[in-house]
C-alpha cells in the first residue's frame, strides 16, 4: 500500500475509528485478507465468509505486525469500522488509483485465458519498468482492489485481470479503476449458465471496452467475431490481434514441435521476428498476440516482444504444467479451470504432446454452463476421442457420463468413475511408463488434489522454463 495513516484512511472510506490509540500510525504494508500473511506495518481486511469469519482473527493478525483492522464491527483489536467491508475496500483502491498519474493500467477480460495473458503481459511489460499484476485468478471485487493496492509510486504497469459473472459486474471494477488499455480475449460458454448464452456474454465483456476514455486503446481477438464486433462500442482506437488478415498483430507459419509447445512468426505494424513460447499449447498463440499488441502499444519494438514471449513461462500453478515422474508417467496439471474452450485447447495439447506415446485425458466435470451442460461436457468426450486420446477417464456424476458416452462413441477407451479417490485407485493400475497423462477440470472438482498424489509417487520432478 502507499504509505497512510489510519486516520487518512478511516477518512477515504468514511469509517469510524474504534481502539486506535494514536490515528497517526502509518500503514505502510500491504493490505492481507488472511491473517497467517499479516506482516509489520499491513492493514488486515476482515471479511465475514461463509464458513470463517476474518473478524475472529482481528487479534492474531495485529498481534502478527498488522497495524489495524478494516471490519464492519468492533473488534478486540485496532480498527476502521464501516458499513461493508468490500465497498470500504474498493473506495480505498480507487482512491489509492486515483492519486498515480504516471501508471499506466492495462485490463484484461474474456472467456478463457486471462491468467495465462495477463501472466504474459506481467513478464513482457516488466522489461520495461515496475509492473504490478493480478496474483493467480483474483480478479473479482476483492482479488482486483487488493492487487491496486500492492502498487506504489514506482510502479509503471498495472495488469489487472478483470472476471465477470453477468451484467454490471465489469462496468463496477472498472468504475474502481478505468482502464488505459481494455483487452478483450474471447467469448466463449464459460459461465454461460450464468450469463444466459453467448450474445448475453459478449455484452457483458464489452463493458469493458465501453469504459475506455477517448485517450485509450482497445485491443480486440479479430478472429471471434464477437469480440471484433466490440470496436462499435469504443470511443478509444480499436487494435486488432488474432491470424485474420485484417490484425494488425498475426501469427503466420504457426507450428507445434513434439514438446507441445507453438512456434510461430510475429507480425506487427513495424516489421516480425520469431516466438517460440515455451508454454505448452496451441491456444497460447492468441494469448501471445494479445501481449505482443498492448505491449508495441506502449512502446516495445517487435524484436523487443518477441524475445521476451519466448522466454515466459508459466507463473500460475495448475495450467498446463508439467511433471516427470521417475518410471516415465509424465502428468500434465492444468485443473485449476475447464470451460468447453480451455478442455478443447488442452486435448489437443495433449495429442500434440503425445505422438508415439499412449496417452490418458483424465476430465472432470465443468460448471455453469447451464441448461448446454449436456451437450457440452458429451462434445468434450467426442473431441477427446477424435483427437486420438487413447484413454479418457471422467469424473463426476451425469456431466461425466455425458463425456464417457461422447469419448465412447470414437471407438477410446473409457472410465467412469464417480470421485478423485476412485479415480486415483483406478489409474494406480492403469498408468504403465511412458504414458503422458491430462488432468483437467473446473475447480470446484477438486482435481488439484488428485494431481499432487499423482506426481508424489512415484517421486516425480516439475520441469522448469529450460527443460519443457
Amino acid at each position: 500500500m502507499l504509505p497512510m495513516s489510519v486516520a487518512q484512511i478511516a477518512e477515504v472510506v468514511q469509517g469510524d475509528l474504534c481502539r486506535v490509540p494514536d490515528p497517526g500510525t502509518v500503514v505502510a504494508g500491504p493490505a492481507i485478507i488472511d491473517s497467517r500473511q499479516a506482516t509489520p506495518g499491513s492493514l488486515f481486511i476482515a471479511f465475514a465468509g461463509q464458513h470463517l469469519d476474518g473478524h475472529d482473527f482481528a487479534g492474531t493478525a495485529v498481534a502478527a505486525g498488522a497495524v489495524c483492522v478494516l471490519a464492519s464491527r468492533p473488534v478486540q483489536a485496532p480498527a476502521i469500522v464501516v458499513p461493508d467491508v468490500q465497498r470500504a475496500l474498493g473506495q480505498l483502491a480507487a482512491w489509492t488509483i486515483h492519486g498515480m498519474t504516471g501508471i499506466t493500467r492495462i485490463c484484461v477480460t474474456g472467456s478463457s485465458g486471462k491468467t495465462s495473458t495477463k501472466d504474459l503481459l506481467e513478464h513482457v511489460l516488466a522489461r520495461m519498468g515496475p509492473t504490478v499484476a493480478t496474483h493467480g485468478s483474483q480478479n473479482n471485487e476483492i482479488g482486483l482492489p487488493l492487487t491496486v493496492l500492492r502498487a506504489s509510486h514506482d510502479t509503471r504497469y498495472l495488469v489487472l485481470e478483470m472476471g465477470a459473472r453477468g451484467a454490471g459486474h465489469l462496468t463496477h471494477l472498472t468504475e474502481l479503476v478505468p482502464p488505459d488499455i481494455a483487452l478483450v480475449l474471447n467469448v466463449g460458454a464459460a459461465h454461460v449458465g450464468e450469463f444466459g448464452g453467448l450474445e448475453a456474454t459478449a455484452q457483458a465483456k464489452g463493458e469493458l471496452v465501453e469504459a475506455l476514455a477517448p485517450g485509450g486503446v482497445a485491443v480486440l481477438n479479430a478472429d471471434d467475431p464477437l469480440v471484433a464486433a466490440m470496436a462499435v462500442r469504443s470511443a478509444a482506437p480499436v487494435l486488432l490481434f488474432g491470424h485474420a488478415t485484417e490484425a494488425q498483430f498475426r501469427a503466420e507459419a504457426v507450428q507445434m514441435d513434439t514438446g507441445g509447445r507453438p512456434h510461430f512468426e510475429l507480425h506487427t505494424p513495424d516489421g516480425k521476428a520469431s516466438v517460440g513460447l515455451r508454454l505448452l499449447g496451441e491456444h497460447h498463440v492468441a494469448n501471445a498476440l494479445a501481449a505482443a499488441a498492448v505491449a508495441h502499444t506502449l512502446g516495445m519494438t517487435t524484436a523487443q516482444i518477441a524475445e521476451a514471449l519466448s522466454s515466459a513461462v508459466a507463473r500460475t500453478g495448475s495450467r498446463m504444467q508439467l511433471h516427470e515422474r521417475a518410471d516415465g508417467v509424465t502428468v500434465i496439471d492444468d485443473a485449476y479451470n475447464a470451460n468447453p474452450d480451455s478442455v478443447a485447447a488442452a486435448l489437443r495439447a495433449l495429442a500434440a504432446m503425445g505422438l508415439g506415446r499412449r496417452t490418458v485425458a483424465v476430465l472432470g466435470e465443468m460448471g455453469e454452463l447451464g441448461d448446454q451442460s449436456a451437450a457440452e461436457h458429451r462434445a468434450a468426450g467426442v473431441l477427446a476421442g477424435q483427437v486420438g486420446t487413447d484413454v479418457v477417464v471422467c469424473i463426476g456424476g451425469r456431466d461425466a457420463a455425458e463425456m464417457v458416452a461422447g469419448a465412447a462413441q470414437t471407438g477410446a477407451v473409457t472410465h467412469l468413475v464417480p470421485d478423485p479417490a476412485a479415480a486415483e485407485s483406478l489409474l494406480r493400475g492403469l498408468l504403465t511408463a511412458g504414458d503422458l497423462v491430462l488432468v483437467k477440470a473446473s475447480l470446484a472438482a477438486n482435481l488439484q488434489t488428485l494431481v499432487q498424489i499423482l506426481i508424489a509417487e512415484p517421486r516425480s520432478v516439475t520441469l522448469v522454463a529450460d527443460e519443457v
